[in-house]
């Protein structure tokens, strides 16, 4: 098995706007070298992940 250096790792992200989950145990991890992206049909909660 190859081990690969994690440089992001999220675990369990949530979000609500009011009574609205905007985001609901959300987990991934990227490694080292790899190319990531998030797709989604607008209003899936894209830019609330990558925002502060």
């Amino acid at each position: 098995m190859i081990m690969c250096e994690k440089v992001i790792d999220v675990q369990n992200i949530s979000k609500k706007f009011g009574k609205s989950s905007a985001l609901q145990d959300v987990s991934f991890s990227i490694s080292k070298g790899e190319i990531f992206g998030f797709l989604g049909p607008s209003g899936s909660g894209k830019t609330t992940m990558i925002s502060k």
